[in-house]
């Protein structure tokens, strides 16, 4: 591949990237308060709220395309719902039934899972991360990317949970700001464009 085709198929993917980007903010956002209202009613800790919407964010911002999604709505809930479920799974002690509840809830749609299977593509959100100050962006990296315990990074960069905690919801919250930054710049560009058109 010639350096000009690497040129336009970067800038054909950095258009897309933020084309989902605009897309999260104008369609996915909106319906935070919902999806946050129902965390709180499954009684999850309200860092974990965070977390957990912070990460469905991220997990959307990540898609290649989202042609296929036609609720939004329902995406974003499916996609904490799993998360959540997920999260679940992994804790030492979390009773069955809870599992079973937050299982229960169909949407009658396939989960965001198979629906993007083999399709993420989470180069933008690395690079994002990237350009993260130290140390935040290895607590982010460790937490996020590499799915290590809270307690394990903690001792590995010999700091407290409470601080890698900190680290993990200002740098998902970072980068979050950055996307919104990015498709907020993209949608004025594409203003400016037509105008010259025009």
């Amino acid at each position: 591949m010639t350096g000009k085709a690497r040129r336009i198929g970067g800038r054909a993917n950095s258009e897309r990237r933020l084309r989902i980007a605009a897309w999260v903010a104008d369609k996915v956002m909106p319906h935070e308060a919902g999806v946050r209202a129902w965390l709180v009613r499954a009684r999850v800790a309200g860092e974990d709220v965070d977390d957990l919407i912070q990460e469905s964010y991220c997990s959307l911002a990540a898609l290649d395309s989202v042609d296929h999604i036609d609720r939004p709505d329902a995406y974003f809930f499916s996609t904490a719902r799993n998360l959540l479920a997920r999260k679940l799974r992994r804790a030492a002690v979390v009773p069955i039934a809870t599992i079973a509840e937050i299982e229960s809830f169909d949407d009658d749609r396939p989960s965001p899972e198979r629906e993007v299977a083999g399709r993420r593509d989470f180069d933008r959100v690395r690079a994002l991360i990237d350009r993260l100050p130290d140390p935040c962006r290895k607590v982010v990296e460790m937490r996020r990317l590499e799915g290590r315990p809270q307690r394990e990074i903690a001792q590995a960069l010999g700091i407290s949970e409470g601080m890698v905690e900190w680290h993990v919801h200002n740098g998902v919250k970072t980068v979050m700001k950055m996307m919104r930054n990015e498709a907020a710049s993209g949608a004025d560009a594409a203003t400016a464009g037509k105008g010259r058109r025009a």
